[in-house]
């Protein structure tokens, strides 16, 4: 039974108005990809790789797992037409090569501090559970609002998990829980585990980290950056 990678790298990125995709943004003179990739590359318990491109980025895709040694790398399939049809396509082309039994971990390609002990966590709780969906507490007081503007309600944040990936999943169930997705014509659910409550399934947590950002926005580019420049002096100063 083996334990695959799944990185999402098929959207657009309209929000960091750049004009590149920015899982392709280069940060420190390394693609954030590749920072995503190198955490899978190098966890011991990660047997291959496969990866969500976006169209017409696979030959660069291709050319940077080179340059940067991903030899896990295994498998491409093209990006869908929102998030669930780009994981949707990698878990259909996992399909093809791999068994039923196997762990898929979905990862978001813009989400390149992933650490070691996020991504053990989440094959633990998946192996026990079945599912795995990595998370954390909601630390913030939460506000109900209809139009946005303003508030005339909370909701207790003791009762809210705030979702993150790794997103873990025995392939066959969660290729199947695509297909039956598409017959209810649920096609646009925000996230694997979104998908699996709206389809009547039960999910377990594991463990994340505040560290664990994606990179949605120029800011938090900065904050990447500064989450790399700490990762540095932790590491000169053993």
């Amino acid at each position: 039974m083996a334990n695959i990678a799944l990185i999402i790298a098929g959207g657009s990125g309209n929000r960091m108005h750049q004009d590149i995709p920015k899982q392709f943004l280069t940060v420190n003179e390394r693609p954030v990809i590749i920072y995503t990739l190198e955490a899978f590359e190098k966890h011991p318990e990660i047997d291959a790789i496969g990866v969500v491109c976006i169209e017409g980025w696979e030959q660069v895709l291709q050319a940077y797992a080179k340059q940067f040694n991903i030899s896990k790398l295994k498998y491409i399939a093209p990006g869908g037409s929102n998030g669930q049809g780009s994981i949707r396509n990698g878990l259909f082309e996992l399909e093809k090569h791999c068994s039923p039994d196997d762990l898929v971990l979905i990862h978001d390609a813009i989400r390149p501090m992933v650490s070691a002990e996020i991504i053990s966590d989440n094959i633990r709780v998946a192996k026990k559970n079945g599912n795995a969906i990595t998370v954390i507490p909601c630390a913030e007081a939460m506000l109900q609002t209809e139009d946005g503007e303003i508030s005339t309600g909370t909701y207790p944040r003791d009762s809210l998990k705030r979702t993150q990936t790794p997103q873990a999943f025995r392939l066959g169930d969660i290729c199947q829980l695509h297909r039956d997705a598409l017959e209810k014509g649920i096609t646009n659910s925000v996230a694997s585990c979104t998908l699996m409550i709206e389809m009547g399934n039960q999910v377990y947590f594991s463990s994340g980290s505040e560290k664990n950002i994606k990179l949605t926005t120029v800011e938090d580019i900065d904050i990447f950056k500064a989450l790399l420049a700490a990762s540095r002096s932790d590491w000169l100063k053993e």
